[in-house]
C-alpha cells in the first residue's frame, strides 16, 4: 500500500537533485556574464538562481526529514517538515527581491556603461532550459502531491520570468543606445516585483498546511464515497483532513443504526478504516467516531425545535 508513497519520494528527490544541478550551473553562468558583459539584471537574475540552489538544498532537507517515520516525539510522523522547507524558501526569496532592488535604484543614479550584446545569448538560454524543467517539476509536484516541489516549480517559472525581464532591459538598452543604459536595471527592478510576488505565493500554501487547513481537491469527496460503501454505514457527518507531508491524516464520524452492539459499530469502524487506507494510499491514519442514527435523528428534531422558537 504504501509502495506508491515511496515511488513518490524518489520521484520528489529526484526532480530536486536535476534542479540543484541546472540552477548551480546557470546561476554561475549568469553572474560571470553579468559582471563581465556590465548587465545588473543579468547579475540579478543570477541572484535569483544562487536563491534557487538554496531552495532546493533546502527542499531537500526537507523531504529528507519528512520522510523519516513516527517516533515517541513526533507520533504523526516529520511530514511538517517540508512546508516548514517552503516557508524559508519564501523568506529567502523575499529577502533576495529586496537587495535587488535597492541596488537596481542605486544603480539608476549613477551613470553605467550599456550592457554587451552577448548577454542576450545565455538569457536566451536560460529561459528554454527553465522552461522545460519548470513544467517537468510541476508535473511531478502535482503527481506526488508535495508542496515542496509545486514551490520548486515556481521557482523555475519566476527564474524564467525574470530572465525574459533581463532579456528585454538589455535588448532595449542595446537598441536605444545613448540614454537607455538604465533599461538594464529597469528589468532588474522587474525582476525583484516578480521574486518578491513568488514569495509571496509560496508562503501562502506553506502557511496554510502548517496551519492544519483543509486540503483542497477531491480527497474529501474521495473519503466520504469509499466509507459509504462499507457495509453497515448508515451515513456520515463530519469529516476533518489534515495533510502532513506526503501523508493524510483524517478524523470521521461514522453513523451506523442505534440497535448494534458496540462491538458490530467497532467492526464497522475497523472496515471503514481499511478501505480508506486501500483505496487512497496517503491516507496514514484514520479515526473514527461511531454515531447511533437515531441519536442523530433528535439532536436534528432539538435543533430545528431550538430555531423555531
Amino acid at each position: 500500500m504504501r509502495r506508491v508513497l515511496k515511488e513518490n519520494i524518489r520521484k520528489g528527490f529526484r526532480i530536486t537533485i536535476i534542479g540543484l544541478s541546472i540552477n548551480s550551473l546557470l546561476a554561475a553562468v549568469k553572474i560571470v556574464t553579468g559582471i563581465i558583459g556590465n548587465s545588473f539584471a543579468l547579475i540579478a537574475d543570477g541572484i535569483e538562481s544562487t536563491t534557487d540552489i538554496f531552495s532546493s538544498f533546502v527542499v531537500f532537507q526537507g523531504l529528507r526529514i519528512a520522510v523519516e517515520p513516527p517516533d515517541e516525539k513526533h507520533p504523526y510522523g516529520h511530514g511538517k517538515a517540508e512546508p516548514i522547507a517552503a516557508s524559508i524558501v519564501a523568506v529567502v526569496l523575499a529577502l533576495a527581491a529586496i537587495f535587488i532592488f535597492s541596488e537596481a535604484i542605486f544603480n539608476l543614479l549613477n551613470e553605467k556603461a550599456p550592457p554587451q550584446p552577448y548577454t542576450l545569448y545565455v538569457l536566451v538560454t536560460v529561459v528554454i532550459l527553465k522552461y522545460f524543467l519548470s513544467r517537468y517539476a510541476l508535473r511531478v509536484g502535482k503527481e506526488i502531491d508535495s508542496i515542496a516541489v509545486r514551490n520548486d516549480a515556481k521557482h523555475h517559472q519566476a527564474d524564467m520570468l525574470t530572465s525574459g525581464a533581463a532579456f528585454i532591459g538589455i535588448s532595449i538598452a542595446l537598441i536605444g543606445g545613448k540614454g537607455y543604459e538604465n533599461a538594464d536595471d529597469y528589468a532588474a527592478i522587474f525582476a525583484a516585483i516578480i521574486i518578491i510576488y513568488n514569495a509571496i505565493r509560496i508562503m501562502k500554501p506553506s502557511i496554510e498546511e502548517l496551519m492544519d487547513s483543509n486540503p483542497k481537491g477531491e480527497i474529501e469527496k474521495d473519503i466520504r464515497n469509499y466509507a459509504m460503501e462499507v457495509e453497515g454505514v448508515v451515513g456520515l457527518d463530519k469529516c476533518k483532513i489534515r495533510k502532513t507531508g506526503f501523508d493524510y491524516y483524517v478524523d470521521l464520524d461514522v453513523i451506523v443504526k442505534g440497535e448494534i452492539s458496540v462491538r458490530e459499530g467497532h467492526k464497522i469502524a475497523h472496515k471503514v478504516k481499511r478501505k480508506l487506507r486501500e483505496s487512497i494510499p496517503a491516507i496514514a491514519n484514520v479515526l473514527i467516531h461511531i454515531e447511533p442514527d437515531d441519536e442523530r435523528i433528535q439532536g436534528r428534531l432539538k435543533d430545528s425545535l431550538e430555531n423555531e422558537v
